[in-house]
């Protein structure tokens, strides 16, 4: 490849990478999903369910974008191969092409069903409608988990692609694609793997930090991870009960705040 085309790419991987999993410089930057759509995807605070709803489906549409969005770069940075006329491209290039533009054509699919009867056909819709009551639906189970968020004595950490949230009655796993949702009283805590830390950066103390595997007793709710500090000694909020381990050393129990 021509030293244009070179520089193109590897300034474009540079980019999609950095898009997809969000250093602190592209959240600084606001080169986020949730900072360029921010006035269609609405507060979190306000509404955490529909916020989640419109995020993930608008960061699976824009991540799909990206092969497409190389290949329109490289139609100015290579614009000898004629890609702008795909029919005259190097056949490589049609077929990356149609890959391209098969990957969003996917997402809107999926993002269409999804959004169906008021998005009652997402992932975290149908998690929270295993919660419903017989004659309520997912919507009031929504509502009782944006009425939790909403509290200021819930617990969050994590990286923005990893985020943990613990309230009264929820434990939450937000990820770039999905939120993971379930019920504390209906959850098997597991410890899976145990690291310690020498120094804490806000502390200076040793540290604990614990990889718990979520479990419901339904087996209709998918079981994730979270990783958590052992203790965080001195402050006050919602406590995942205690967890088993999985191996011969007993752990602390781990707080959410």
């Amino acid at each position: 490849m021509d030293s244009p085309e070179v520089t193109f790419t590897l300034a474009y991987l540079v980019f999609a990478v950095c898009f997809v999993f969000t250093p602190t410089e592209f959240h600084s930057a606001g080169l986020t999903v949730q900072n360029l759509l921010s006035g269609w995807l609405g507060s979190e605070d306000a509404a955490f369910v529909p916020y989640h709803l419109r995020r993930t489906a608008a960061t699976l549409l824009c991540h799909s974008l990206l092969p497409l969005g190389y290949y329109v770069g490289m139609c100015f940075a290579a614009s000898e191969k004629r890609l702008y006329f795909p029919s005259q491209a190097p056949e490589t290039w049609r077929v990356f092409l149609l890959l391209a533009v098969l990957l969003p054509t996917i997402a809107c699919t999926l993002i269409y069903y999804w959004s169906r009867d008021q998005w009652a056909h997402h992932p975290l819709a149908r998690t929270l409608a295993l919660y419903a009551l017989p004659q309520s639906g997912w919507r009031a189970v929504a509502s009782s988990v944006n009425t939790e968020f909403r509290r200021i004595d819930k617990f969050a950490t994590g990286a923005p692609g990893a985020r943990v949230i613990v309230t009264d009655t929820w434990v939450m796993k937000v990820t770039t694609y999905r939120v993971h949702v379930a019920q504390q009283q209906d959850v098997h805590l597991t410890v899976t793997e145990s690291q310690q830390h020498d120094l804490s950066p806000d502390s200076n103390l040793p540290v604990q930090l614990l990889t718990i595997r979520v479990a419901s007793t339904s087996p209709a709710v998918q079981a994730f991870d979270i990783r958590v500090l052992a203790s965080l000694p001195g402050k006050d909020g919602p406590a995942l009960q205690r967890p088993q381990s999985s191996g011969p050393a007993q752990q602390q129990p781990p707080r959410a705040g």
